[in-house]
């Protein structure tokens, strides 16, 4: 219960890799965040420092953000925050920050998106929803979408 969770917005900075662990997947990607002030002596807007955050996203959650992120896409990423000390090549302590991620999204303040539901596959012993006829064996799997309509496999 006292774990810092912290919600970040960026834009992807890197390639989004994923790989198996165990019996789960895990994605990979980093955020970089730069604050913008406005300074009212000025009247201009100034960019801050660029801030680097490595974001973990695991199971389904990994599968959609390795389906749907690119580099350079906005985003807004919410999860916890764990902060890493170790030292570089050079011998100076570094503090590395890294968000296992709860929930993952495009920042629509800078463009749009499109939502699509993955289907899910039921088991031979799930039950199909009713008015749904299946023209595969009984005991074979069905793919249907969230909502319990057939999806045709491609």
């Amino acid at each position: 219960m006292n774990e810092t969770m912290v919600t970040l917005q960026g834009w992807v900075g890197g390639d989004v890799v994923s790989r198996p662990a165990g019996d789960s997947v895990v994605t990979n990607f980093r955020v970089a965040s730069t604050p913008r002030r406005y300074q009212k002596k000025t009247g201009e807007w100034m960019d801050g420092d660029t801030q680097w955050y490595s974001v973990s996203a695991w199971r389904s959650l990994a599968e959609n953000c390795a389906a749907s992120l690119r580099r350079g896409d906005p985003v807004v990423v919410h999860g916890r925050l764990n902060a890493s000390l170790w030292k570089n090549s050079a011998g100076i302590e570094v503090t590395s920050f890294e968000v296992e991620a709860s929930f993952v999204g495009h920042d629509l303040n800078r463009g749009t998106s499109v939502f699509t539901r993955p289907p899910r596959v039921l088991a031979p012993t799930d039950q199909v929803p009713e008015g749904t006829e299946s023209a595969e064996a009984p005991d074979s799997a069905l793919l249907v979408d969230r909502d319990g309509v057939e999806v045709t496999a491609a």
